[in-house]
């Protein structure tokens, strides 16, 4: 691939991942990064980072994923320094 990963994609990667998971447990957004540099070559997981967090955030507003912080479900937005995503339990 040569153009960088469009928002679908991360999109697409991040539900991916986080499906894998499951609702119990959740991942790091630098999974998502890292699994989508790997589909590259000569791009830097660490560019990807800013761009898994605004689609993080676009998913979490629209009720697919949760972003936390030391298991509490916070507003990506607002947060500061390391979080984590899960899918959204559908069965509560």
């Amino acid at each position: 691939m040569t153009s960088p990963p469009t928002t679908d994609e991360i999109a697409e990667r991040i539900l991916e991942l986080c499906q894998q998971r499951g609702p119990e447990k959740s991942i790091c957004p630098s999974e998502a990064a890292r699994s989508l540099a790997s589909d590259y070559v000569d791009l830097d997981w660490r560019c990807l980072m800013e761009p898994v967090r605004q689609v993080a955030g676009l998913l979490a507003k629209a009720g697919r994923i949760e972003a936390c912080q030391k298991g509490r479900v916070i507003d990506i937005e607002q947060a500061k320094g390391a979080i984590r995503l899960r899918i959204v339990d559908k069965r509560n």
